[in-house]
């Protein structure tokens, strides 16, 4: 275990090991019911743009885990994680368009991004992409279609 000033100035001078063991912490405090701890870890790496941290902040917002309950805010954090590429982000995220949790309610962006994450792997959200299709009309799922393509292009060109 490494102290919290040893870990800001390795990630501050951008050791992935050190990014590494704030998240294992983290997930280790979150684990054994210390939020506080888990939050401190997350934030300071969510902050420095780590998506798996983003993501986890993100489901400690949406369930209320060591800070308030807050639609808007986990739908904050998960799209940080999802516009860098984390199907997990993109899965929840795309659900909580679907419900119209923390989000406006719209099918269409939920299903770009299920869509998004199908495409980078995300196994379980097939299941909740397709249903969802099935209630869509085919105007709304290519147009879904249409914004995930977008959406890829655009990611695409930002790496480059």
């Amino acid at each position: 275990m490494i102290s919290a000033t040893v870990a800001v100035l390795l990630l501050a001078i951008g050791s992935p090991w050190c990014a590494w063991a704030g998240y294992d912490d983290g997930a280790a405090a979150y684990k054994r019911g210390d939020y506080e701890a888990a939050l401190r870890e997350f934030r300071l790496l969510a902050e420095h743009g780590d998506a798996a941290a983003q993501r986890f902040l993100g489901g400690m917002y949406l369930f209320g885990r060591g800070v308030p309950q807050s639609g808007a805010e986990a739908a904050n954090w998960y799209r940080k994680a999802a516009e860098q590429d984390d199907p997990k982000a993109e899965y929840r995220i795309g659900t909580m368009y679907h419900a119209g949790r923390g989000v406006p309610q719209d099918d269409v962006v939920a299903q770009m991004w299920l869509n998004l994450a199908a495409s980078h792997g995300h196994k379980r959200c097939i299941r909740w992409r397709n249903a969802l299709a099935k209630r869509m009309t085919s105007a709304q799922v290519t147009e879904a279609q249409r914004l995930a393509r977008e959406w890829m292009a655009k990611f695409e060109a930002r790496k480059k």
